[in-house]
């Protein structure tokens, strides 16, 4: 589980996260939803050990994350994959993902066969450079560089971004089987909080940086007064 308490994130005279507070369960999705501004970005990179918080804990079942580096948070099992895709566009395919391997203590042949049997068209552009996949494609791959290192929690910061309907809809669909079959703990930030509501276990909503909703994803889903002033959608 992941558990998020009382975290509070300045930027200068900003306050990007207000004593925010919440629990991940294990084995489920949590999208955490709002609108551009909302700290949404922030509350995963401090997760991550990118942002320090001004006050506040992150705890990974009984570990405190807060003041460890990233990369120790990885190695604990927290795999980020950032809003914007980040893959480098100069190495192919299987060169990003063996950069995802680097750190964890996994057999690198059974890691890429994992892969490329759970996202197929990687296998089949693995010897190609990243400049060439289309926008879904990329964020198939930064999924599977995360992936590749088997993390516990997987924070997924905007991932069906520019996407196509029908991309973002067999997207969703991957993150709910991982979470399935994986038993991975997930959060989802996502700006279409019709898509992530529809495989998310619960939600959190977050507004200029405080939390005004935490509950079962169905609630939050049904609640018209979150939905017109809050997440700009009618869920269906």
């Amino acid at each position: 589980m992941i558990k998020v308490d009382d975290l509070s994130v300045n930027y200068g005279a900003v306050r990007a996260l207000r004593e925010v507070s919440f629990d991940a369960p294990t084995g489920q999705i949590t999208a955490v939803l709002g609108a551009n501004g909302a700290g949404k970005t922030t509350l995963l990179r401090t997760i991550s050990g990118l942002v320090k918080p001004r006050n506040g804990d992150v705890h990974l079942d009984e570990t405190n994350l807060i003041g460890m580096a990233t990369e120790n948070i990885a190695r604990l099992g927290v795999g980020h994959v950032p809003e914007g895709r980040g893959v480098i566009e100069e190495l192919t395919v299987e060169e990003n993902l063996r950069l995802g391997a680097l750190s964890a203590k996994v057999n690198l042949a059974e890691g890429l066969s994992e892969q490329y049997e759970r996202f197929p068209v990687l296998g089949e552009r693995r010897r190609r450079h990243c400049s060439t996949l289309s926008g879904g494609e990329r964020q198939m791959l930064a999924m599977a560089r995360a992936l590749i290192a088997r993390p516990r929690v997987l924070l997924l910061d905007e991932p069906s971004l520019g996407l196509a309907p029908q991309v973002t809809a067999q997207l969703m669909r991957t993150i709910r089987e991982l979470c399935e079959n994986e038993d991975l703990t997930v959060l989802l930030v996502e700006q279409n909080a019709k898509s992530a509501l529809r495989i998310a276990h619960r939600a959190v909503v977050l507004h200029l940086g405080s939390v005004v909703a935490n509950g079962d994803a169905q609630s939050v889903a049904a609640d018209d007064d979150l939905r017109r002033y809050y997440l700009g959608v009618v869920v269906s």
